[in-house]
Order: C-alpha cells, then structure tokens, then sequence
C-alpha cells in the first residue's frame, strides 16, 4: 500500500509525533509498504510524481523526543511562505494519492478532530478516531461532563476559563492542566495559593481554558483499546515526581510493568471502564485510557488519548506486546481497521 505517515506540525508535542512517526514508517517500510514520513505542517518542496516509489530515507532527520518540548517559532520560521495555512506544501496533494493515512500527530490539530474532519470532507482514509471522538476526547473539559454523565469514575474537578473567577473552593492540592494539551504539558500539582496561581499561569499559556480536579495520590496506570477491546493493564511508576513529560519519553526514568501487578478482579474492572470510555467518547479503531488508583484501591479514570504514542518509550506498543503483537503487526492492525471502514 501507498501510506503517508503524517507527523511533526506546531503542538507542544511535535517532538513525540515526529518520533512516532519515525518507528511507524520504519515498520511499514520493513513490511514492504511504499510509506513516507511528511511534516504536516512543513510540507514537501519537491517533485510529487512517483514519490512513494523513491527509495529515500524520509525519517533520516529525526532525533529522540528531548527533555524539553521544541521551539515552535523556530518551527514556523522556517515555513517558506510564512506559515499561512495549517497544511505545508504540497501536504494534501501527496495525502490524496496514498492508500491511506497514518495519523502520527499528537495534540492540537492533530487530535482535535480539525485534521480528520477535512480528511472526511477531502475522501482521504486515515487512522484512528474520527472527528467527533477526537474532539470530545481532546478536550479534557467536555470528557469529564461525559464521564459524568455516563457515571465513568473521574476526580472531582471544575473548567476553568481564562480571566475567570473559581467558583468553588480549591482543594489542596490539586492538579490544574490546560483543557486540549497532551504528554503532561501545561500540567501542575498545586499545594497551596500561591502554587495555584503558578499552575493556572502554566495551563493557560497553552490554551484558553484550564482543568482544576483533586489530585490522587496512588499508582497510575494505562489501558489501551483496540477494536472496542480492552488490552492488557500497564503500571507506569516514575522515578522521581509523576508521570510528566520528561518520565514519558526519557528512557529509563519511568518503571514500566505490563501485565500490572494488580489482582485480577482490579484490572479486569480497569478494562471494563476503559471500553465504557471507548463508547462514550464515540472512538474507533484505538485508543488509550490514563488512570490512577489511590491508595484505598478506588480506581480513577483520567483522559483518552486517540493518537497514543508509539514512540521507544510509548506504552501502547508495550500492551499489545503483552498479547504477542510487536511493533509493526500493531501497525498493520491499526491500517487494516481504518481500510475496513472504507
């Protein structure tokens, strides 16, 4: 097959989708697929025809997700026509001769549901959730009214606009995050006042509203869904400090144990809620659920994530090794169940 291996753009997580996007294309390419790795966002200078039977190394520039997120106005300083329109050149017209998609992009844009809405209005198959499930599940704020709703544990918590006032007490501590951010960016643990007011400056300086939830001490863990099925649970034990950016893609800060070592009727529940999230937030083809469990064994779910990572670090990739699948048969899975709905 023709596959395009979207990644890279203008999130804060650019870095983890251009690393994602590497390993899939390395996977692909090893199975005898005719792929290519683009930047949605920088595009493609060069000559379109024949482009998906030249043999070129299209992951040849990309490094490892660093410990910092990137410089994004060194990204777009280096958009030729200054960065007018979200789609590089050329991005749209590569992407209708493929096959398919391979959506590698994480947070803004790339999961919000923006990019496969045009893909649906364009005729251009691509993985993953569609537009609908990708922006109820990308805004932290409208999963919690939907957990609620469909009575899926989550901490207590409220949406926070920026420039408005709380309208409850603040229980400390507690976790503000920016409501449509990803990889623990804009995150903070506020023990006091006065690290409130530095949390919520953090959330909104990537986006206009913020989460606020009490924050649960206890271990976390993750489950992926595949299918509307549950994969096996994943424990992530950091280190040092929580689950933040750097314990997610620096190797060898982050304890990753998967099957967790939870008793059965645990994780079994674990799963139960995580295929709940899956048809609550409308997703297809998979996803991953965050969860934490406090001390006295109450299990909470956090978010869903549409385009889970599959970086060297990810816990996706982790989770279906658990049930026999390597890297590039999850590829090939996630390709088939976005082909079966053409």
């Amino acid at each position: 097959m023709k596959i395009v291996v979207l990644a890279g753009g203008i999130s804060s997580e650019r870095d983890v989708s251009l690393s994602s996007g590497g390993m899939i294309y390395h996977a692909f390419r090893k199975t005898g697929h005719q792929a290519i790795l683009l930047d949605v966002y920088l595009g493609y200078e060069g000559e379109t025809a024949g482009i998906f039977e030249r043999d070129t190394d299209w992951a040849a520039q990309v490094s490892a997700v660093g410990e910092e997120c990137p410089d994004l106005e060194a990204v777009k300083a280096l958009r030729k026509d200054g960065g007018k329109g979200f789609f590089g050149p050329k991005v749209l017209e590569i992407c209708g001769q493929a096959d398919c998609v391979f959506l590698a992009l994480h947070g803004a844009n790339g999961e919000d549901g923006r990019i496969q809405a045009c893909f649906d209005l364009l005729g251009i198959p691509y993985t993953g959730a569609d537009f609908v499930g990708s922006c109820l599940a990308m805004d932290k704020g409208i999963t919690k009214d939907l957990f609620r709703a469909y009575e899926i544990p989550t901490p207590r918590g409220f949406r926070l606009k920026h420039g408005e006032n709380e309208k409850t007490d603040i229980p400390y501590p507690c976790i503000v995050k920016t409501c449509c951010g990803g990889s623990s960016i804009g995150v903070c643990i506020a023990n006091d006042a006065s690290e409130y007011e530095k949390a919520r400056e953090e959330a909104f300086r990537y986006g206009d509203e913020a989460v606020v939830e009490q924050y649960i001490k206890g271990r976390e863990f993750s489950v992926g869904v595949m299918d509307g099925k549950a994969l096996p649970v994943i424990e992530m034990a950091p280190k040092e400090g929580f689950y933040d950016y750097r314990n997610k893609y620096q190797a060898g800060t982050t304890v990753e144990t998967c099957p967790a070592e939870i008793p059965e009727e645990v994780s079994l529940r674990m799963q139960e809620i995580a295929e709940q999230v899956f048809a609550a937030l409308r997703l297809r083809s998979y996803a991953r659920m965050d969860f934490i469990m406090s001390g006295e064994g109450e299990i909470y779910c956090l978010e869903a994530n549409t385009l889970p990572g599959m970086t060297p670090t990810s816990l996706l990739p982790q989770e279906a090794a658990a049930v026999g699948m390597d890297f590039g048969q999850l590829c090939e899975a996630i390709l088939r169940m976005a082909h079966s709905r053409e």
